[in-house]
């Protein structure tokens, strides 16, 4: 079976461009772009890829909690069992990465890895994890942690 192509679509958002890449009908990519200079949206006429920024608009005007999108994960068995775990964690609450490694069976670091790996930011929430003592840790979207404390930030506001 031949894989579909990519096709993108960048949208606009209040933490700056976001980049959404769909294939075979499902979401394969939601990418925080920040500074960075967002692809050439080349083939943006699939529907999905409307769908998907429908949602994330909703999401950033604050009704939208949680998202319903047919998703395809590619990575390695543990990036995928992480990528999980990271998906359970409930609108506008907190991890720590040391919680997530305990819930898989893994090591902080490692967990952070694999959420510097998610390819499906928002939707698989990456920005709901924090450092031991509910420091922010890391973030690899947007420009960095600022990008993570604004979206923790603007979930706490919506409940």
């Amino acid at each position: 079976m031949t894989a579909h192509p990519i096709r993108t679509l960048t949208i606009d958002s209040p933490i700056g461009p976001i980049a959404i890449d769909v294939a075979d009908d499902a979401v394969v990519a939601i990418h925080l772009l920040g500074k960075r200079k967002a692809p050439v949206s080349g083939n943006s006429d699939h529907p999905l890829l409307h769908v998907a920024a429908s949602q994330i608009d909703e999401y950033f005007c604050a009704r939208r909690h949680t998202f319903d999108l047919p998703i395809m994960l590619h990575g390695t068995p543990f990036r995928r069992r992480a990528w999980e775990a990271l998906a359970r964690i409930p609108f506008g609450q907190t991890r720590s990465y040391g919680d997530i490694a305990s819930e898989i069976g893994s090591a902080a670091r490692a967990v952070g890895g694999a959420c510097g790996a998610n390819p499906i930011t928002l939707v698989i929430p990456c920005h709901r994890v924090v450092a031991a003592g509910g420091s922010l840790g890391g973030f690899s979207g947007g420009t960095g942690c600022d990008t993570k404390q604004w979206l923790l930030q603007h979930e706490q506001n919506m409940l």
